[in-house]
């Protein structure tokens, strides 16, 4: 029987190539998305995943939706972790509902989507988990100081569920991706992302294909002796 696994924010971008990834592999998927309806259509129909509205930063909405995929697909033994969005600004023009929605949707997302699946896992002794972190949560950015701070809160987040996890055959990673061709991505002005193109060392920007065959290193059975780790997928903009 085919592992079900998880892929929140997954009908665009890099989500949408972890999830073609992991059916490709033979894996039941299932994608969440959080409000664009025709996207979440138009990906269902192009590949053939089932798309599950709802808002990962709503705790109780996240147990309800858990519980209902694994009712129609079964239990839950991979969980990739990658919605995310950006309310960017600097400190002193920020406001709190910016820097809440970005802690709430990035950050404790992890939590609640984690939560839900962790207890099968352990029952199971088996799970992989894949956090999708950022180079600006290692190397911090200017006017993202929520962004950066919710991303660099996930790589901690993921090494300390990664003790909890190891001796019950459950490993958490994450991965940080530098700038990745995506909506996302696509909205910075143009001269600003030439400016940042031109700090990339192989001199382009990542592909979300680069970042799904990551996440299928990480979640495969011979990787279970990677764990608590961090994977910087940057084209060498940041290194340490």
């Amino acid at each position: 029987m085919a592992r079900v696994a998880l892929v929140t924010g997954g009908t665009r971008g890099i989500g949408e190539a972890i999830c073609v990834a992991l059916k490709d592999a033979g894996y039941t998927v299932a994608a969440n998305y959080g409000g664009n309806d025709q996207a979440a259509q138009e990906f269902t129909g192009r590949t053939g995943i089932p798309a599950y509205k709802f808002d990962v930063s709503d705790f109780d909405a996240v147990q309800a939706s858990v519980k209902q995929i694994e009712s129609d697909l079964g239990p839950v033994d991979v969980l990739v972790n990658n919605a995310g969005i950006t309310r960017d600004g600097t400190m002193h023009r920020m406001n709190f509902d910016q820097w809440d929605a970005v802690i709430q949707t990035n950050l404790a997302s992890c939590f609640n989507t984690c939560r839900a699946v962790i207890e099968g896992m352990r029952e199971r002794s088996f799970g992989r988990i894949v956090n999708i972190g950022s180079v600006n949560g290692q190397a911090g950015q200017y006017g993202q100081v929520n962004y950066a701070a919710a991303k660099s809160g996930i790589h901690g987040f993921t090494k300390a569920l990664a003790k909890e996890g190891a001796a019950k055959g459950i490993t958490v990673n994450a991965i940080a991706p530098g700038y990745v061709e995506t909506d996302m991505v696509r909205a910075v002005p143009g001269e600003v992302l030439q400016k940042i193109i031109k700090t990339i060392p192989v001199g382009r920007l990542g592909s979300p294909e680069d970042i799904a065959r990551s996440v299928m290193f990480l979640i495969a059975d011979e990787a279970s002796f990677v764990t608590g780790s961090t994977l910087s997928i940057n084209g060498g903009q940041h290194m340490y």
